[in-house]
């Protein structure tokens, strides 16, 4: 490329060189003027090869128009032969194309087209503004801005700011372009335009045009106001539009992209939209027709108003009120979980009094496998509704609720708006799952977001970043899912109707497998109801040696794995084993859990307890062990901060009463005690392993161990109160399937039994205490 200057350009008083020979990027339907920016995308090979080209080389470029739209490879002949040279101000990559904004510097006469190394240059020369008779250019400077200024007023498709764009321009070459730039011109008129060097001539074709423009706004506004009276707003303002077109195809205005703005239009009237809705929307339409049809806005601009247009503003889907079907409904699916069922039946009832009442904010809160989700997709079948559903766990920017805003590129709407657009209606039912998992970080805080989505009293006007407008939320049925609380936020919590799921006992895993499970997988591999018996021996034994869960999970894999297995030997034409309970090994591998655990509690120092988890109740063992040494508690095990205190505070009450306890002090100034936790991987806390550390500490120290059938929970004070935890119901479910006979609560939480299944508490013995002496002489048979 050369490099010697053949010409020069003022710009704000500053002289700019121009070389020779400078990159060609040619453009379709598209005249760039001096003095004006405008966003070009480029995707043909040789213009990307130009515009690299150009900001190799100080990022001058010059812009022409091509005179046949259709020819991919343009040559001399297929240009105008006056362009504009421009710098490159920005340049982004959108997909496979990219994106670039330029400013006209002036104006170039294009003399020769060459290529070199797959860049396609042009040899120019700079084309001077010509402004000689100073008085007459004042006055058609001021004759444009007066003309511009009346048809701002009489048509309400052009900004304001328009107008003070035009006080601004003092320069008439300037002030020509800028209108020339922006005006509704042929493609042949445009590049007239850019091809006239005499400033008042610009001038002059521009008054026309602005003239004519003029009495077409007169004409259009006389006959809005003869309407007015007969028609309502969507017919008058189509009657409108039709009468424009006639006077545009009259004056010989053929619109080059009115296909597309006629389809955007036809779908805006025949859309059920809200008023302030399709006020937006009809004014993005009138904005899309203005825009260049190779312009990025302009898709920008479409997908905006396509995205208004899809979403369900006013579509319903009726609700089905009877009450005995949605029952039947929810007892086909799901096995149990009455407390979810009553609640729904009992909207369904509200319904069938309200006509339009608030749908209820739901949050089902239970261990992995319950069935929390699919019980949404049975309560959205009951109902006749839609249903959605969002996975929030891992969620950490706030824009996936709200969306992005349009300045951004490849901005959307959240997932919210999203999901109502895929189900085609504004009451679905929609699941929320795993909120209990959302986080946080520099890109906002979702959690915050979801507190308009799910209160009623702001949600009927939620507004999305993209949209930005108000979308009535307050019909859709939200179902949260969760398998904990407490990393739930305390405002969004406190949204929610807290429902919680309990684990199941091993009768209820029994009935949910025969009369769900095994079917389900029956009929997912291609076998018949009877191809393979399951009796309830295989069943049970499958329930409590090889799974240990609070939901059907893992129950419902290792019946998959048997089917799967019986499925082959059937595809082989061979008969299909009987599954008896000795098969399982071979067929299951060994069973990784026993129901027995008297048997690791055979020592002094080991006692079990009970704890909560997400996947429900469990049993774990505290092990306690001394040593001589330096006199200290040591504690392992991954132990947070509340249950390192419970440690503390049970050896603080062991050395406080070690005469009554039978203990030698002499062992609490020579040893060293280690308090261990096993599943040292796992994080644990809370305030519920009190009294099992304290029992331990206690059978370790009088060298008695603690009776092997019986476990613990419960919070213990410095006076030795024994006081009530969470999670009753998950740790006895727990303690039941573990083979535990006997448990230690506090007494306080006797009332929490009424949840438990009765089978489940009529197979333990529950001792209730107030006293942590009483504990320990529960579980450990002191001397006399």
């Amino acid at each position: 490329m050369s490099e010697e200057p053949q010409s020069t350009i003022e710009i704000g008083g500053e002289t700019l060189d121009i070389p020779s020979e400078l990159p060609l990027l040619p453009v379709r339907n598209t005249v760039v003027f001096p003095g004006v920016t405008v966003p070009l995308g480029v995707g043909r090979p040789a213009s990307l090869a130009a515009i690299r080209a150009a900001a190799k080389e100080g990022g001058l470029l010059v812009v022409a128009p091509q005179r046949v739209e259709d020819v991919e490879h343009p040559g001399l002949e297929d240009l105008y032969r006056v362009g504009c040279v421009t710098k490159i101000l920005h340049v982004s990559e959108i997909e496979s194309q990219l994106s670039v904004v330029v400013v006209g510097l002036g104006r170039v006469e294009i003399q020769d087209l060459v290529e070199r190394e797959s860049v396609p240059l042009v040899r120019v020369r700079v084309i001077a503004d010509r402004l000689e008779e100073r008085p007459e250019a004042e006055a058609a400077r001021r004759s444009v801005q007066r003309l511009c200024k009346e048809l701002v007023g009489l048509r309400a498709d052009l900004p304001d700011e328009a107008l003070e764009m035009l006080e601004r321009f003092r320069d008439p070459a300037r002030l020509a372009d800028w209108i020339a730039a922006r005006a509704e011109l042929s493609m042949e008129d445009r590049a007239g335009l850019l091809a006239q060097p005499d400033v008042l001539a610009r001038l002059r074709v521009l008054m026309r045009y602005l003239m004519r423009e003029i009495r077409v706004a007169q004409m259009s506004r006389s006959f809005q106001e003869r309407a007015a009276g007969e028609l309502d707003e969507s017919e008058r303002k189509k009657l409108l539009r039709e009468q424009l077109a006639k006077i545009r195809e009259e004056l010989g205005e053929a619109d080059e992209q009115s296909p597309e703005g006629d389809e955007l239009r036809n779908l805006l009237e025949q859309a059920r939209l809200p008023r302030e809705v399709y006020e937006v929307a009809d004014r993005e339409v009138n904005r899309l027709a203005a825009i260049p049809s190779h312009s990025p806005e302009r898709s920008v601009a479409r997908t905006y108003v396509e995205w208004i247009l899809d979403l369900p503003w006013e579509e319903e889907s009726e609700d089905n009120l009877d009450l005995s079907h949605a029952r039947r409904i929810l007892d086909e699916d799901h096995y149990g979980l009455e407390n979810v069922k009553e609640r729904i039946l009992e909207y369904l009832a509200v319904r069938h009094l309200v006509d339009d009442p608030r749908g209820p904010i739901l949050c089902f809160v239970g261990a992995p496998g319950v069935g929390k989700t699919s019980l949404g997709k049975s309560i959205a079948r009951a109902m006749g509704r839609e249903f959605a559903r969002s996975s929030l766990g891992g969620m950490r920017d706030e824009a996936e609720i709200r969306g992005h805003r349009r300045t951004y590129v490849g901005a959307m709407p959240g997932r919210i708006l999203q999901s109502l657009k895929k189900v085609g209606t504004r009451n679905p039912v929609f699941v929320l799952d795993e909120i209990d998992k959302v986080g946080t970080d520099y890109r906002g805080d979702p959690s915050s977001a979801l507190l308009e989505v799910l209160d009623p009293e702001q949600n009927s006007t939620f507004s999305d970043h993209y949209i930005e407008l108000p979308f009535d939320l307050s019909k859709v049925l939200f179902i949260a899912t969760a398998n904990r609380t407490d990393t739930i936020p305390p405002p969004l919590l406190d949204r929610m109707e807290i429902i919680e799921l309990p684990g199941y006992t091993a009768r209820e895993k029994l009935r949910i497998a025969n009369e769900f499970l095994v079917p389900r997988q029956l009929r997912g591999h291609g076998l018949s109801e009877d191809a393979v018996d399951f009796s309830d021996e295989v069943l049970l034994e499958i329930i409590e040696r090889y799974t240990r869960e609070a939901g059907v999970r893992n129950l419902e894999r290792q019946i998959a794995a048997l089917v799967r297995k019986s499925a082959l030997q059937i595809a082989e034409d061979k008969p299909a084993p009987h599954i008896a309970p000795d098969d399982l090994p071979e067929l299951l591998g060994p069973p990784p859990f026993t129901p027995e655990v008297a048997e690791g509690v055979d020592r002094p120092g080991v006692a079990t307890g009970l704890v909560w988890t997400p996947s429900g109740g469990d049993i774990v063992f505290v092990e306690a062990a001394k040593m001589e040494g330096k006199p200290e508690l040591h504690l392992t095990g991954q132990l947070g901060e509340v249950m390192r205190e419970s440690a503390e505070a049970a050896l603080s009450y062991l050395r406080s009463n070690a005469e009554a306890l039978l203990i030698d002090e002499e062992i609490f100034e020579k040893n060293r005690i280690h308090v261990h936790v096993p599943a040292g991987s796992m994080r644990k806390d809370g305030p519920s392993a009190g009294i099992t550390i304290l029992v331990a500490l206690t059978s370790l120290l009088t060298g008695r161990p603690v009776r092997g059938s019986l476990a613990m929970t419960g919070e213990i004070t410095l006076r030795g109160q024994v006081l009530p935890v969470g999670g009753i119901k998950e740790k006895v479910l727990a303690a039941h399937r573990a083979g535990i006979e006997e448990l230690i609560l506090s007494s306080r939480n006797e009332k929490d039994l009424e949840e438990v299944p009765a089978e489940v508490r009529d197979s333990l013995k529950f001792l209730f205490v107030d006293h942590s002496m009483e504990a320990i002489r529960e579980a450990i048979q002191l001397g006399g």
